[in-house]
């Protein structure tokens, strides 16, 4: 079954294990050629959940534990980690399962969303914490809109960076909900990443290449400039494939050399099929989703940002019907990469919320 990225990022779910801290010597030799992430704290490993979580670490206080989405690393979360930390929290940032120094196991059917909550319980677990305020973006945030309703006494609050909370079951249809103005295709990048195999050849044939797309402002990050392209163009379909195959895919990167370079060589030594695992699994969402509370209790805010064509603001209307305590804000001229492409506005409503629900 295809699953739409959109719907299925909007829902949320989980469960749990126990773990032990683990040494730098027991990391599995398939990430040997990963170097830790610049700009950040020096890594630890984790166990957890039958996998070895690489984990950055900085500050004391409240912990704040930050989730990365598809194709990111804890590496997306540096100014974030800096920012928090300073402002007295603890903040912990792990490369998730699949992804960077982490890795994980190669069966596809080991990427589903509680296996994902799973994981961070462990976390937990093995650090002695008993709550942390979750912060995710993108795939991450359909993890972290999970943890409120299946694990919420693990939660002290939960941000959503782009990806709002899934509309339980049982509620009705958000009034006047705005359309999504992406062309549903087979060939939205969606559904091509849920082909095993498919995606691989083209977004590692040149791996900086694919993330000079990507990563990118602009063009079909851009709201506006993507509403005027043509319903039949790869463009308005988000046929991610096509277009990182041309030779100069719209959009334009913002990240510096620094950045862009880590990301590349991580990807180069890991390739991409573990973390597109995340998408395989789409499919086995609902049924674990079924018994999740229906209701969010605990503080939380959802950032969403102007220009974010695929989680537009739109899709985190109606979210009031079923959090309690819920705050908004959203980043004007910003795309999907909002953390990383606006990090001290995103930093500041970050740990103003944190000041005022948290410490």
């Amino acid at each position: 079954m295809t699953v739409n990225r959109r719907q299925f990022l909007k829902r949320s779910i989980v469960a749990g294990l126990a773990v032990s801290a683990c040494p730098l010597s027991s990391i599995a030799d398939e990430n040997s050629a990963v170097r830790p992430a610049p700009l950040m704290p020096a890594p630890h490993y984790v166990e957890s959940n039958g996998i070895n979580m690489a984990v950055y670490e900085k500050g004391e206080g409240p912990v704040v534990l930050f989730c990365h989405g598809w194709p990111e690393l804890a590496f997306s979360w540096r100014d974030q980690i800096d920012a928090v930390a300073a402002a007295g929290y603890r903040a912990i940032a792990p490369d998730q399962r699949g992804f960077g120094l982490t890795g994980g196991p190669d069966d596809p059917m080991q990427y589903d969303m509680q296996i994902f909550c799973d994981d961070l319980v462990g976390l937990l677990d093995a650090k002695g914490i008993d709550k942390a305020v979750f912060c995710g973006h993108d795939w991450g945030g359909a993890v972290v809109w999970s943890m409120a309703r299946l694990y919420p006494d693990r939660c002290s609050g939960i941000i959503g960076l782009n990806t709002g909370a899934g509309r339980p079951a049982g509620l009705p249809p958000v009034e006047n909900s705005v359309p999504s103005t992406i062309v549903m295709t087979p060939n939205y990048y969606f559904a091509t990443f849920q082909q095993p195999g498919r995606a691989e050849p083209i977004l590692e044939n040149d791996v900086r290449h694919t993330f000079d797309f990507i990563l990118s402002r602009g063009g079909i990050w851009n709201q506006e400039t993507f509403a005027q392209m043509p319903e039949d163009s790869a463009e308005r379909q988000m046929d991610f494939l096509k277009l990182i195959q041309r030779a100069d895919p719209p959009g334009e990167p913002f990240l510096s050399e620094q950045v862009m370079g880590y990301f590349t060589e991580t990807y180069e030594a890991t390739g991409f099929t573990k973390g597109l695992n995340w998408y395989r699994a789409a499919a086995r969402m609902g049924p674990i989703m079924a018994n999740a509370a229906p209701r969010i209790e605990v503080p939380s805010l959802y950032i969403g940002a102007e220009n974010d064509v695929i989680l537009p603001p739109s899709s985190a209307d109606g979210m009031e019907d079923f959090i309690s305590d819920l705050e908004k804000y959203t980043v004007m001229d910003s795309g999907h990469w909002t953390q990383q492409e606006k990090p001290e506005e995103v930093n500041r409503v970050i740990v103003d919320w944190l000041n005022r629900k948290i410490a």
